[in-house]
């Protein structure tokens, strides 16, 4: 399970350092791709699969099944931890999730996500604001 929250540099090659307990978790092969919210999804390789195969059951004559698959898979990126925990993003993904010198690499459950600094800070002023109305809609589900 991924939790926390962990700000890290982007260098100039795009290269981006892991935190050491999320490279565990990942293992050493995970896959990256476009998230929502204009951040990053990154999976271990077991998630990545079991992600996969929800994602063949879309109906391929729905043109939003097809446009989600086509932008979600066309930047994915398998990654691999270099001798200092480093990964390597693709320019679309940098782009993609407005990526600068300040990165948040923080742990959503099953997954992380990979946020501009600002992004981040902007998507927490919002969460905070209405945190207590989240956990009531929340509460429909059983939580």
């Amino acid at each position: 399970m991924f939790f926390g929250e962990y700000q890290h540099s982007l260098d100039a090659k795009g290269r981006l350092i892991m935190p050491a307990k999320f490279r565990t978790e990942l293992g050493p092969k995970f896959y990256l791709t476009r998230g929502l919210d204009g951040c990053l999804f990154g999976y271990t390789a077991q998630g990545w699969e079991l992600l996969q195969a929800k994602l063949q059951t879309l109906p391929l004559a729905r043109k939003e099944a097809r446009t989600f698959m086509r932008f979600f898979y066309a930047a994915a990126l398998e990654c691999e931890f270099d001798k200092q925990g480093r990964i390597k993003l693709s320019p679309t993904l940098i782009d993609y999730a407005a990526l600068d010198d300040k990165c948040m690499i923080i742990g959503v459950a099953n997954r992380i996500e990979i946020w501009s600094n600002e992004r981040w800070q902007d998507q927490n002023a919002a969460a905070l604001t209405k945190f207590d109305e989240l956990a009531e809609d929340l509460l429909d589900f059983g939580l």
